[in-house]
């Protein structure tokens, strides 16, 4: 799986203080809340041009491509929740450092890790399709005559 944020190689989660973990983990919100507000875009994009389609095989790209997006939102607003409750246990452990499981923990933020770096990638395959086929939509329907008039 690639890698979602650049760091040491070797055992870097097994190795990291707690507070470098913590700011990771704020960083994965940051992101993950701009990918959400990113999906709201892509949604409002597709809806925009969708009431124009007049064939049915453009009806069934902008369809499927809706559900993919649809699927990519659902994760992303999981994996949201999920990094907060990360955030909540892993300030706990900045406070407390020896009251939990440290290596349950770290595989658990690994796990984590590895769902972003999932989420970014189909994040941006669906991104580029949404954009590829609204210009194919726009371009097979004459949509950009329709619009300027």
């Amino acid at each position: 799986m690639n890698e979602y944020r650049s760091k040491p190689k070797g055992k870097y989660i097994q190795e990291a203080y707690w507070q470098e973990l913590y700011v990771l983990a704020e960083h994965w919100k940051s992101d993950l809340q701009f990918y959400r507000d990113d999906l709201r875009f892509l949604h409002h994009l597709i809806e925009k041009y969708f009431m124009w389609i007049t064939k049915s095989e453009n009806l069934d790209l902008v369809k499927e491509i809706m559900l993919d997006l649809f699927d990519v939102t659902t994760k992303c607003k999981d994996l949201l929740e999920k990094v907060g409750k990360h955030l909540i246990q892993v300030g706990h452990l900045v406070e407390n450092p020896n009251e939990a499981d440290t290596g349950i923990f770290k595989m658990e933020h690994k796990h984590l890790e590895d769902e972003i770096a999932h989420l970014i990638e189909s994040f941006r395959e669906n991104r580029r399709e949404v954009f590829a086929i609204t210009e194919y939509v726009i371009d097979s329907e004459d949509l950009a005559n329709i619009l300027k008039s």
